[in-house]
This record gives structure tokens, sequence and C-alpha cells, in this order.
């Protein structure tokens, strides 16, 4: 990673990671018209599970890649975010989202997907990193593996937690 040369407020690097997020509704455009990548520094890398580890801007996009042509559609919740800034370059923001995976839609609290954890570490104007925790099975398919899930006659395909009745014995 570079060397700092810029110094960033809290509000700055929340307002760069904030337009990142925000290009993802976009289908990778930023707020400027630029593209996503455009936000990362060159030797910038990302984390995505079940991807793996992009480091650099040309394996960045293709993770971005990979993940968007499985996305019909995404928009983040950004009224509800938490921000957890640390008064240094890295910080983290969880929240929820909801969309169109090409297996099916997704809304936090409704289905399993939709609650996220990015990790940012932002300096110099750009994205240095940016690991993002989340369960990439956005359209509920992977249930079988998870007994508890369909335990006592309830719907696999809901989050626990949720209110709802059990099924009909």
């Amino acid at each position: 990673m570079a060397i700092t040369k810029q110094t960033m407020t809290d509000e700055q690097r929340k307002s760069l990671a904030l337009d990142y997020l925000k290009a993802f509704d976009n289908k990778g455009v930023t707020s400027s018209g630029a593209s996503i990548l455009d936000l990362f520094a060159d030797d910038a890398q990302v984390f995505f599970p079940k991807w793996g580890l992009a480091t650099g801007k040309k394996q960045i996009g293709q993770l971005f890649a990979d993940f968007g042509g499985l996305i019909e559609s995404i928009l983040h919740d950004y009224a509800t975010f938490n921000w957890i800034m640390t008064g240094s370059d890295i910080f983290a923001c969880e929240g929820t989202s909801a969309g169109v995976h090409r297996d099916g839609a997704w809304r936090a609290g409704v289905t399993h997907g939709g609650r996220w954890c990015d990790v940012f570490e932002v300096r110099d104007f750009l994205i240095q990193r940016c690991f993002i925790y989340l369960d990439p099975d956005y359209a509920g398919l992977d249930t079988p593996r998870y007994p508890w899930l369909s335990a006592d006659g309830r719907d696999p395909s809901k989050p626990m937690g949720s209110h709802q009745s059990p099924a009909p014995q």
C-alpha cells in the first residue's frame, strides 16, 4: 500500500465509502460519472466471500464483473447504515440491501441475504482495502445444509427470528 500523502477526516473517508456503495447501486458508476474502479488505489485489495482476495484494479475489476454478472439490481439502505469510525484509515460500515440476483430476489430481514459489513482502509482519497463480509447466497438456495432452518416445520427460506407460523401438520 502507498505511503500516506494527504490528510483525510473521518467524514471524507465515510463520503468516499458511501460513493463506492452507491456506485454498486448504479451498475458501477460513481456520483461523478466515473468508474467504481477510480475510487481505488492501483494496489488496493478487495476480499469477497467465495471469490477470494483481489489485488490491484485489474483483479478488482474481474471480481466486480464476476459478482455483477449475477446481480440484476441492488439497492443499499443508506438510512440505516451503522458507521464504525476509528479516527484512523481503517473503519467499518454495516448495513442492509435488497435486490435481484439471477437466482431470485433478496431483502434483508425477509430472506437470508442482504445483511453485510465492509471493512475499509481509505487513505489519500482512495480505497486501499475493502473486505466484504456477507453471505453470498443471495437467493437463499443453500438452505438444505442447515437443518435448523427447517426444524419444527418452519419455512427454510425465511431467516431465523422472523415471525411466522409453523407449517400445518
